[in-house]
């Protein structure tokens, strides 16, 4: 009998159930044992409460195109898993519990950044883990790529091109914000493929002027509106200088509900024009897969299973270089993969006239 465990941990994303059909599937249909998939609701949690359904082939037909996750997901902070819950509970030892009172060959997680550092610290209790990785902000380090950040990139840049008819009727500039507390792959990719005028992330500090100097520019062009993407991390030059202590009290003291006002707020006094913000929010986690997403969350499933059937664990699944492979879950806990201000990309969009605040 081979018994596997699957949880979904940390945020949603589209891709999630696509990810482990991709995974039951391969196993149901090359296993020449008899297989059992116990499918932990609400991410940790469930593991640590013993919450569970046994799931079979059933329940993963008709939702590749399905978003969300068939098993629920929560937030179960790393910095707080060696703090007892409110009855005592020691959850690291109720997670190794439950993993060995169902006998489980192995644990597949299917997490972001947090959550990889978890399923790390269990296989250093001695569980067979198995990570998949997913975030929609693509920030997991050791992979080229993560499953629902394809997705998240599409309803972003969708959110731009339907603004992008709105601000030329108005000749307004508006100010987008994009998910992105920590690294700007979205709003980078959703920017450049929406045609925004200028992208600020958290990568490459900004200053108020240099935003100003862009739009002023577009407007002597010709030009009777502008695009302003911004990420939720997005950082003045100022504030980067900063400690990073004396930073957050400062975020916290904010008046603004977040960045993205701040920006609209400053352009509007500096140029007098009339600025709008805009927030897609949590429709960038939401809705069906992309197609692209469909495709690469099934490889990460299939190749999961493979090391399944080979009886191996102890990595996370990746892409690099276009290839899949496996990355040890000790050299990814921890660790994030950020925008190079120097990349192909960053440096093609400047070469466009897109504006990253950095310079004049």
């Amino acid at each position: 009998m081979l018994r596997i465990g699957m949880l979904t941990s940390g945020g949603d994303c589209q891709a999630l159930n696509a990810t482990m059909r991709g995974i039951v599937k391969t196993v149901l249909g090359n296993s020449k044992e008899q297989v059992e998939i116990y499918g932990f609701e609400d991410g940790y949690r469930g593991l640590i409460y013993g919450k569970f359904r046994i799931l079979t082939w059933k329940d993963f037909s008709g939702i590749l195109t399905v978003g969300g996750t068939i098993l629920g997901t929560s937030r179960t902070p790393f910095k707080l898993l060696d703090e007892p819950d409110e009855n005592g509970m020691d959850k690291v030892e109720a997670m190794k519990q439950t993993y060995h009172k169902l006998n489980l060959d192995v644990l597949c997680m299917l997490g972001g950044n947090g959550s990889t550092k978890t399923a790390n610290r269990l296989r250093e209790e001695g569980l067979n883990v198995i990570a998949l990785p997913k975030t929609i902000d693509n920030d997991t380090w050791g992979t080229d790529m993560t499953f629902g950040f394809p997705s998240a990139i599409d309803v972003a840049t969708r959110a731009i091109d339907d603004i992008h008819t709105t601000a030329s009727s108005h000749g307004r500039v508006f100010v987008i914000e994009i998910m992105g507390h920590k690294v700007g792959w979205i709003p980078l990719y959703a920017g450049v493929a929406g045609g925004a005028d200028v992208i600020l992330i958290p990568e490459i500090p900004y200053e108020t002027k240099n935003v100003i100097k862009a739009i002023e520019d577009r407007e002597e062009r010709g030009g009777r509106f502008a695009i302003i993407v911004v990420a939720e991390g997005a950082i003045t030059k100022q504030d980067a200088a900063l400690p990073k202590k004396e930073y957050k009290a400062k975020v916290a003291a904010r008046k603004y509900p977040s960045v993205a006002y701040e920006v609209a707020d400053d352009i509007a006094a500096e140029t007098g024009r009339e600025v709008r913000v805009a927030l897609p929010g949590h429709t960038q986690r939401g809705g069906a897969p992309s197609a692209y997403d469909r495709i690469f969350a099934t490889q990460c499933g299939v190749e999961a299973a493979r090391a399944i059937l080979a009886g191996e664990s102890g990595f996370m699944i990746a892409q690099r270089k276009g290839s899949m492979c496996r990355v040890p879950l000790g050299d990814v806990a921890g660790k994030l993969k950020y925008v190079d201000p120097e990349s192909d990309l960053v440096q093609e969009a400047k070469l466009m006239g897109i504006s990253f605040g950095d310079e004049a």
